[in-house]
């Protein structure tokens, strides 16, 4: 079955979950808008520079370009998490769980700025991992201060990513007052040569436009076809299962497994907490949810005992999806 294939770690898997990926966003293939304009940047940039990337490809090719990168994340996502040994052995789960959950909804498989800010979320994973057995962070906490800059220029409430960064030294790091601050120096580094470059243009007041977000009201309403919540049951049952599991290899894994997942807990903590820095709600800034998610999902898959439960829930899985794409 498809869950026992891809607990193996073999070059086959790689052409299966690209098959599964495929498979997923059939529906909306078939069922293309008449126009899709994506939004690859903010303001901050899109601005700045004047390049529309993407507002020429057809429908059809903005799906198949956001497959593509939806595929690049799953495969770097399930290096980096091999790399750290999160799953006990080596396996596609992570991967797959990936595209599974990038697959949930039909505005997920369209090009969007949370879509491309998840290449930088995962990048900034593989380095927070990193830190718990390097002497010296200063240096790598400063890049990263700096990334998730970079990646608020692209998606403005990846700003709250900043808060990740001290939780991260809190979880993995004994308390360095230098160690906190260079993020801060990284993160306004960037602002500062970006507010020159806009001073020397003469624009300085569309650098100051760029914060306006921080004064937007609390949205309050959620844009969702009642359809799309039956998607979210299975996968509520299968973060349930995770815990049940969890709760019996916890305290048998290693000290930096434990500490990983608490950080992963408050990532998406945190882009759940950070969609009031959109004017309006939108399914697409919970994208940034997949990388945590699907690591979490992978986790359960490879260590569940029970196969009946574990292939039938990812089965039910992949029949809402389909359901909700086509019906």
């Amino acid at each position: 079955m498809i869950i026992n294939q891809h607990r193996k770690f073999t070059p086959i898997n790689i052409v299966l979950v690209s098959i599964v990926g495929l498979l997923l966003c059939m529906g909306v293939f078939l069922h293309l808008p008449d126009n899709i304009t994506p939004i690859l940047f903010e303001p901050a940039i899109d601005n700045l520079i004047g390049i529309k990337l993407g507002h020429n490809l057809r429908p059809g090719e903005n799906v198949f370009v956001t497959l593509l990168l939806t595929l690049l994340q799953a495969f770097f996502l399930n290096r980096i998490v091999s790399h750290f040994n999160f799953m006990g052995k080596p396996n596609f789960l992570t991967a797959l769980m990936y595209m599974t959950l990038v697959s949930l909804f039909a505005p997920f498989l369209v090009l969007s700025p949370p879509l491309i800010c998840n290449f930088i979320a995962i990048w900034m994973l593989g380095k927070l991992f990193n830190i718990y057995k390097q002497q010296d962070v200063k240096g790598l906490m400063f890049d990263l201060g700096m990334i998730v800059a970079a990646g608020s220029l692209i998606y403005f409430p990846f700003m709250l990513m900043m808060i990740l960064l001290w939780i991260s030294l809190v979880i993995f790091r004994p308390f360095n007052w230098r160690e906190w601050t260079t993020p801060l120096l990284g993160f306004t580094t960037v602002y500062f040569l970006l507010g020159v470059i806009y001073y020397w243009l003469d624009r300085i007041q569309e650098f100051y436009a760029i914060f306006e977000p921080l004064a937007y009201p609390f949205p309050k309403e959620l844009s969702m076809n009642m359809y799309d919540y039956i998607v979210i049951v299975p996968i509520i049952v299968a973060l349930l299962c995770f815990l049940i599991v969890l709760k019996d290899q916890f305290f048998k894994s290693v000290v930096h497994l434990r500490k990983a997942f608490q950080l992963l807990f408050f990532m998406v903590l945190l882009t759940l907490g950070s969609f009031y820095l959109n004017e309006h709600i939108t399914i697409n800034h919970f994208l940034l949810c997949a990388p945590p998610i699907a690591i979490y999902l992978a986790y359960y898959f490879t260590h569940s005992k029970s196969k009946w439960l574990y292939e039938s829930l990812y089965i039910v899985v992949i029949l809402t999806i389909l359901y909700v794409q086509f019906f």
